[in-house]
């Protein structure tokens, strides 16, 4: 999955990329997207881990990428804004960082410091680039519509779909809402549409405020996450033995980054089940709601295909039965079919005729 770090100038959201992905930000380099690969952090493996001692270890995975922020205040800005949605619209999940941080040395944003205030201009925002390809896509089809063609049903249904998501757009409603049902999002799925990306707030505190929950009621979101961005690229920048430390001085359980992690996971619908074995310990992403069928496919097609069962067990029922041998005798391994749900944790086995 890709998450795209959207926010205002001077919002810390290149800062809080270098804390999410440990890669530093060149301030000499041109203001261009930039990306990076990062582990979801699931204890479970290192579990699974001492079981098995394998010779590989898999993670799940989420590219992050910094888009450069822009001005909205100006056209030279917007421009800029407009030159950056391809990249943005090919984003499975969209992380608006706004600043909540007091910090002299650094320009604020149309001289306020108003994290609400910043999260609803870019909100606007993304409605009014859904909203203009909207709108150019319907004059392009009332066009084509004057003339018979032999797709002129299909882009019949289309125009009035489309129709009926620039009304909602227009009364600020988002296109997640408006799209309901799994073939309209299918057939305009490759507009890209920002409104029908989740989104997640990361609000960036200041530093005395690192280990306060700070939520603000904002709309559209799927979570909101508060943390010091500035705090967490230090974190990120120290040794692993020097981090247990520094996160005690500053009375913090945990590097946030790794909850902000598993939130954009979360946000976008995933789970992990997992497989294991002395060859290789690894977390599976999929959707919520798939079926143990789907969940082979994610392994290989071809398992898939020859799907017969899947010997399950869930990975708290492995812990408290110590290994897979103790869960067997205490009957917490169970036989699932092809349309059994997988949970998040599920430890599968599939057995296949491929």
């Amino acid at each position: 999955m890709k998450a795209a770090l959207i926010g205002l100038p001077q919002s810390g959201k290149s800062t809080l990329f270098t804390s999410v992905t440990g890669l530093a930000v060149d301030p000499y380099a041109p203001p261009e997207p930039r990306t990076g690969v990062v582990h979801v952090p699931d204890p479970r493996l290192a579990y699974l881990t001492e079981l098995y001692n394998p010779k590989k270890i898999t993670e799940a995975t989420i590219e992050f990428v910094d888009v450069p922020g822009c001005s909205l205040d100006d056209s030279n800005g917007q421009d800029s804004w407009r030159r950056l949605l391809p990249v943005v619209r090919q984003a499975d999940l969209l992380v608006i960082v706004v600043r909540a941080f007091e910090n002299a040395s650094v320009p604020t944003y149309k001289n306020r410091i108003d994290a609400q205030a910043d999260f609803l201009a870019m909100w606007e925002e993304m409605i009014f680039a859904d909203l203009d390809t909207v709108t150019t896509r319907i004059e392009r089809l009332e066009k084509a519509l004057k003339k018979p063609t032999k797709t002129h049903d299909l882009e019949k249904k289309e125009h009035a779909l489309l129709v009926k998501c620039r009304e909602a757009l227009e009364s600020g409603s988002p296109l997640s809402e408006t799209l309901s049902n799994e073939d309209d999002r299918k057939q305009l799925s490759s507009f890209g549409f920002l409104t029908e990306t989740p989104v997640l707030c990361v609000v960036n505190v200041s530093d005395d405020q690192a280990g306060d929950e700070i939520v603000y009621d904002l709309p559209h979101v799927e979570a909101c996450v508060s943390l010091s961005a500035s705090i967490e690229a230090e974190i990120a920048m120290l040794d692993e033995g020097d981090r247990a430390e520094f996160l005690q001085d500053l009375g913090l359980g945990s590097p946030a980054r790794d909850r902000l992690i598993r939130e954009c996971y979360q946000a976008c619908g995933l789970i992990s089940f997992l497989t294991m074995g002395v060859d290789e310990v690894r977390a599976w992403p999929i959707n919520s709601g798939s079926t143990a069928v789907q969940a082979s496919g994610k392994i290989h097609t071809d398992i898939a295909q020859g799907f017969i069962r899947a010997e399950t067990v869930a990975f708290d029922d492995l812990v408290a039965s110590k290994d897979m041998k103790g869960a067997k005798a205490a009957g917490k391994v169970r036989k699932e079919g092809k349309n059994y749900i997988v949970a998040d944790g599920d430890i599968l086995n599939i057995l296949s005729s491929a």
